[in-house]
């Protein structure tokens, strides 16, 4: 008896099937090098013992729940509740709490030191009422390679700022430069991290700061641009309260890598999103936010159209 003639369907399915598991496997591979990226990034948080309970408490419940392996918490006192929750991530710099040029080197000495002993390939510092998007951080990082000198953020000036560098011997001299402001976040490669050592590693940070007498986010911005000549690569994704947040569409929320809330120009700046929560109730925007970008959080009310 005479076979039936093929179909052709079990050939026509395997053609179907080749790229549907390139695209697979092509997806799978970014989602894991998206994970590794995740992994190799240092966040550190600068915050202040009085604002545990006001400001830090509201990232703990938002966007560092989602990312407590990579996040490390900079304080200036001990706090056995936020110990209890983030155990070894929440350090106590035991620097001052003042809001002091030299108490605020002090901390960033601290996150530098820690940051080149943990090994990682990323720095990105953060203030605590900065809401950071690590899945938008993550891709944005993964476009550099982490061994290539990279100093990423946004100014708060409209210029490079003005500094005298003090040389000894009563000797002076001005530089200029530009510099990512602290309040919106910056990242520094780990290839242009240990290049910073001389300037920066161990009491050197605070050295370098009291040569130019600027806060902690200028001298960064000095050792790299100025003493290193590795020019800021400017990112429109990082913000702080300095600028008007009112201008960040809804649309555009995902897309950011940082967000903030403050006061501008005498009035309240935060994100305008109506969403999961009354300004009453969230005055920040940074639950709302939150609930924007992961509705699956047990605490997001359901199905609410923002």
């Amino acid at each position: 008896m005479a076979s039936a003639p093929p179909t052709g369907r079990g050939h026509r399915g395997s053609l179907y099937m080749a790229p549907l598991d390139r695209a697979s496997r092509r997806a799978t591979a970014m989602q894991h090098h998206g994970e590794r990226v995740a992994d190799d990034i240092f966040v550190a948080v600068k915050t202040t013992k009085k604002f545990h309970q006001s400001r830090l408490n509201l990232l703990l419940d938002t966007w560092i729940s989602r990312n407590m392996h990579q996040t490390y918490v900079f304080t200036d006192g001990e706090d056995e509740e936020l110990k209890r929750k983030i155990g070894s991530h929440a350090i106590n710099t035991n620097c001052s709490a003042a809001h002091s040029r030299q108490a605020l080197s002090c901390k960033m000495a601290v996150e530098y030191d820690k940051f080149i002993e943990s090994g990682k390939k990323w720095f990105c510092h953060v203030d605590d009422d900065n809401y950071v998007n690590v899945r938008t951080l993550v891709k944005h990082l993964s476009q550099y390679p982490h061994t290539q000198d990279m100093y990423i953020g946004k100014p708060s000036l409209d210029r490079p700022i003005e500094a005298t560098e003090r040389l000894g011997d009563n000797k002076m001299k001005p530089v200029n430069f530009w510099f990512a402001t602290g309040g919106a976040g910056f990242c520094v490669s780990r290839g242009l991290a240990l290049k910073m050592s001389p300037w920066a590693s161990g009491g050197h940070f605070m050295n370098t700061a009291e040569k130019i007498r600027l806060p902690d986010d200028c001298t960064v911005g000095y050792i790299i641009e100025s003493v290193l000549g590795v020019p800021l690569t400017r990112s429109s994704l990082f913000h702080s309260h300095l600028e008007n947040l009112q201008q960040v569409s809804r649309s555009e929320i995902h897309k950011q890598i940082t967000l903030s809330y403050g006061m501008f120009e005498n009035k309240s700046n935060i994100i305008n999103l109506k969403g999961a929560f009354p300004v009453e109730e969230d005055p920040s925007r940074f639950r709302s936010v939150h609930c924007l970008l992961y509705p699956d959080t047990p605490w997001c009310p359901p199905g609410v159209a923002f």
